[in-house]
């Protein structure tokens, strides 16, 4: 008993031993730039209109939940034996068909993330290349602009982390840097009296509830997750030090976020009206359009095009690698019915793949779908995969029952609210 005890005493300690690198430096770079999208963007609008309490009540919520289930989703997915894709992990749980229907609940919620970002992402882009005067019209008027965007982000997305390290890196270090910057232009226009009196209760609980998607977005990166436990789990033979150096990084890359996004919320808070945020609202504009109403000047202006464009394109080429990864899990799950998995050609199925996604994603933006109303429908993907999947595992398998606990409670309980949050729109 006694050596049992020494063992896991010493590989705790080298576990804390274990160097701090560039690679897991540029995990920590794409799991802030998959969580800084368009729902920080957004946020400080809601914000402005349901008012501070309700924001603050959605936040001591959803933040302790999003770490708690972020890490549970890490450690579900650490102790598969085999770890190629978040399907194959819930096949050697449950069995092929609740892997086949679970994988496609995943790549569901990725594939709204997909779908939003590339609506943003070409639209976007195409109107600040206007508004810049690069062009008279909009390049997104012509069907083939989507085109070029989409193949040269996938070429880009397609290639792995590692090349995304070097692309992702340096923007989402701007679009950070930004944030932070903004928030602290926006103290000297602090007024402490935009901060309004506690509402009632029923309207109180009804804002948090349509406030939980918005706080949820600001910092959650759990699409990039199971792509990051697969890269740790191919650089390491112990899956143990794998998951360790996952969650690690999940951990880092959340401090950061947590601290940077509140005080840039926080400052939009207390420097921007009820009135200002309703008018926002009533343009469709974002927190960026605001700041450049109440600090007028070209380079709030500047600021405020490179984070929107950062923002979206990071966080495409982040969610990228789960969305990959996802429809692979599912297109394997089914060819391998039918065929051995090692006859499949790999190299074929990658290229495959990546042509599909491009195809699929410029028929879908030649839609022009509203991004906003897309965003609100997404909670429930997000509550059913990141929080109700996992906490049934650890129930339903008994491998995972040592994760049984008060935190997984919180997190079911969560993922219920976000379930029931674009119902309360009704009430509205």
């Amino acid at each position: 008993m006694n050596s049992i005890i020494n063992t896991d005493i010493k590989s705790k300690t080298s576990y804390k031993n274990i160097p701090f690198t560039r690679y897991d430096f540029g995990w920590v770079i794409l799991c802030i730039g998959m969580a800084i999208g368009s729902g920080i963007v957004f946020m400080p609008v809601q914000v402005g209109i349901k008012g501070i309490w309700v924001f603050i009540t959605s936040v001591i919520i959803s933040y302790p939940a999003i770490y708690l289930l972020q890490s549970l989703y890490l450690k579900t997915l650490s102790e598969s034996e085999n770890c190629e894709d978040y399907t194959n992990v819930i096949t050697q749980y449950l069995g092929k068909n609740w892997g086949f229907w679970l994988g496609i609940a995943y790549f569901l919620m990725l594939l709204h993330g997909m779908f939003s970002y590339s609506l943003a992402v070409t639209f976007d882009s195409a109107s600040y290349i206007q508004t810049f005067g690069l062009t008279e019209g909009l390049l997104s008027d012509s069907i083939w602009y989507g085109l070029v965007v989409l193949v040269a982000l996938v070429s880009i997305a397609a290639q792995g982390e590692r090349l995304l390290f070097k692309v992702s890196g340096p923007m989402v270090c701007v679009k950070f840097g930004i944030i932070v910057v903004l928030g602290a232009v926006m103290v000297p226009h602090w007024n402490f009296n935009n901060i309004t009196a506690f509402p009632a209760l029923l309207p109180f609980m009804r804002d948090v509830f349509l406030t939980l998607p918005f706080t949820l977005f600001s910092i959650l990166f759990v699409q990039i997750l199971s792509p990051m436990n697969i890269a740790y789990r191919k650089i390491e033979s112990d899956k143990r030090i794998a998951t360790y150096r996952a969650i690690r990084a999940n951990r880092v890359a959340y401090i950061i976020l947590a601290v940077a996004v509140l005080f840039f919320a926080f400052s939009f808070t207390f420097a921007i009206s009820h009135e200002q945020a309703v008018s926002a609202f009533e343009q469709n504009i974002s927190a960026l359009a605001i700041a450049a109403q109440v600090i007028p000047g070209s380079v709030v202006r500047v600021m405020s095009a490179l984070l929107n464009i950062f923002a979206i394109l990071t966080a495409f080429l982040g969610i990228y690698l789960g969305f990959q990864e996802a429809i692979k899990g599912i297109v394997i799950n089914i060819i391998c019915r039918f065929i051995p998995e090692e006859k499949i050609n790999q190299k074929a199925l990658h290229l495959a793949i990546s042509i599909g996604v491009v195809l699929s994603l410029w028929a879908w933006i030649s839609t022009r779908f509203s991004i906003l109303f897309f965003m609100q429908l997404g909670s429930p993907l997000f509550g059913l995969v990141s929080c109700l999947i996992p906490c049934y595992l650890i129930y339903k398998v008994e491998a995972l029952h040592k994760f049984k606990g008060p935190a997984v409670w919180f997190i079911t309980f969560f993922g219920i609210l976000l379930c029931l949050s674009p119902f309360f729109k009704f009430f509205e």
